[in-house]
């Protein structure tokens, strides 16, 4: 099949999509988005004085791995974090952000045949777009599996039939989920991880939004593997300062497994990948080592939580996210909800179908919209106010 007719069926993007849904009419009242999940917290204090106390490298190609400063930065934040102890020479690669990272690693493992037949990228749904594209991209098999309330918001993927389970190279897992919040506890991981050393395929662990919990923090996949002896090989996970620091300018993440899958990710990257510019590998170097700005960022958060539980409070069907930032409420159809409340209240959302495939007539976001709370607290109020008092009054 040619590459571009891979991607012939792919549904518009969710956010042009949106655009053009709600362009036809004029909003009903102050325009508040809460579409996005573009964080706008304060970044950390630091970020300018460091980042121009390397402006001389932006006259530099920089390593296109990270330099082994960085690299060593976030190994510590690993073993900080997680409890486990990596290598950054060997383990660790810095990221333009988790998206390339995502994509480029499918592109970089995923064999062309495995078990003799058409290789399976296991999905959940609704999922982050990136899985998807990058499955059809290297030509193989996208098997989009259910992550709905009855499955606690995570995939079931030990429920699959053998015959996929055999055919599967890899499975995506994003934990805390965007976009129900929903996080894989250490058991799911656990089983996860034996379901993938039963039919031999990786587990690559979207983990943005890891430092943004309501309880406690979300274990980690490389953590589960570690604690269980896996094969270091077995998972990858990826990370990001965007969510963590409130950084999505900045473009800088990670992935970190075995030597062998990172520098499997390595090889392709030196030939299609953009390396980080040295001042922004300076800044992430530093940015990995701070904590305060970290927990200063959750405790907004923690205070929009609240704000969400009041409210909404006693309304049926709706639960506080246990990670992210994002609402994942139930209503009866999620567009003609977002339509509904832009007309009457000028209050953008994503409708939850936008974020799902529908498989065998049942698309699991239909009933959902997504509300970021990534807005100043009094915005945040007046907008999920709004919400409530149009769709759920």
């Amino acid at each position: 099949m040619a590459f571009t007719e891979r991607f012939s069926n792919l549904p518009e993007y969710a956010f042009p999509r949106l655009r053009r849904r709600l362009g036809a009419h004029a909003a009903g009242g102050p325009v508040i988005d809460m579409t996005i999940g573009e964080p706008r917290h304060p970044m950390p204090a630091f970020v300018g004085e460091v980042l121009a106390a390397h402006l001389d490298g932006f006259g530099k190609y920089p390593p296109n791995d990270g330099t082994p400063e960085l690299l060593d930065a976030i190994a510590r934040w690993i073993g900080r974090r997680y409890g486990v102890s990596v290598d950054g020479a060997s383990q660790v690669m810095a990221l333009n952000g988790t998206r390339e990272g995502l994509f480029n690693a499918l592109v970089a493992t995923c064999p062309e045949a495995k078990n003799g037949k058409r290789p399976v990228v296991l999905v959940p749904n609704p999922f982050y777009q990136v899985y998807a594209v990058a499955a059809l991209a290297i030509g193989a098999e996208p098997v989009f599996v259910p992550a709905t309330a009855e499955t606690g918001f995570l995939p079931d993927y030990e429920s699959l039939p053998a015959e996929i389970l055999d055919r599967t190279a890899v499975a995506y897992l994003c934990s805390p989920a965007n976009p129900q919040g929903s996080v894989a506890g250490r058991d799911y991981w656990e089983r996860l991880i034996r379901l993938a050393e039963k039919h031999d395929f990786r587990i690559f662990a979207d983990e943005c939004y890891s430092e943004i919990w309501r309880n406690a923090p979300p274990p980690g996949a490389l953590e589960v593997a570690s604690s269980l002896g896996a094969d270091p090989e077995r998972v990858a996970i990826f990370h990001s300062l965007s969510k963590r620091s409130n950084l999505p300018g900045l473009r800088s993440g990670f992935v970190a497994s075995g030597p062998q899958t990172i520098a499997r990710i390595r090889l392709l990257r030196s030939y299609a990948g953009a390396p980080l510019p040295l001042p922004i590998q300076r800044v992430s170097e530093r940015v990995w080592d701070d904590e305060a700005h970290v927990t200063r960022n959750r405790a907004l958060y923690s205070e929009k939580y609240r704000i969400a539980g009041e409210v909404f409070g006693g309304m049926q069907g709706f639960q506080l996210p246990e990670g992210g930032f994002f609402l994942w409420l139930p209503v009866e159809d999620g567009e003609a909800a977002a339509v509904k409340l832009w007309r009457e209240t000028g209050v953008r959302v994503l409708p939850g179908a936008y974020l799902a495939r529908e498989v065998d007539g049942f698309n699991p976001g239909k009933g959902y919209i997504r509300v970021a709370l990534v807005a100043p607290q009094d915005e945040t109020r007046q907008g999920l106010t709004r919400l409530r008092d149009c769709l759920f009054a």
